[in-house]
């Protein structure tokens, strides 16, 4: 059960990353709306970060809730127009 624990782990980290280098804001950034994608990218960038830490200290769980939870802003925020995203692939539900 460890190997599918770190294997998908793994999975959402590089998710997570790819999502993060391909989600650009849609809004124009002196907007609140555009201030609001900017948030979402933090908070993602900031889970990100976070998975990264757990998965170094073997807490593996926590870590995929990080990636998971990093990714939910991201997904969210292209659901609501707050990011262009490629709408064809694996990396948003849009």
């Amino acid at each position: 059960m460890a190997a599918d624990l770190h294997e998908k782990t793994n999975r959402y980290h590089d998710l997570l990353e790819e999502a993060l280098d391909v989600a650009e804001v849609a809004p124009q950034t002196d907007t609140p709306m555009g201030q609001a994608a900017l948030e979402c990218l933090e908070m993602a960038q900031s889970y990100l970060d976070d998975g990264e830490h757990f998965r170094e200290h073997d807490d593996w769980v926590n870590a995929l809730a990080a990636f998971s939870y990093g990714h939910a802003w991201l997904d969210a925020g292209a659901r609501i127009g707050l990011f262009e995203v490629p709408r064809e692939g694996h990396l948003f539900t849009v």
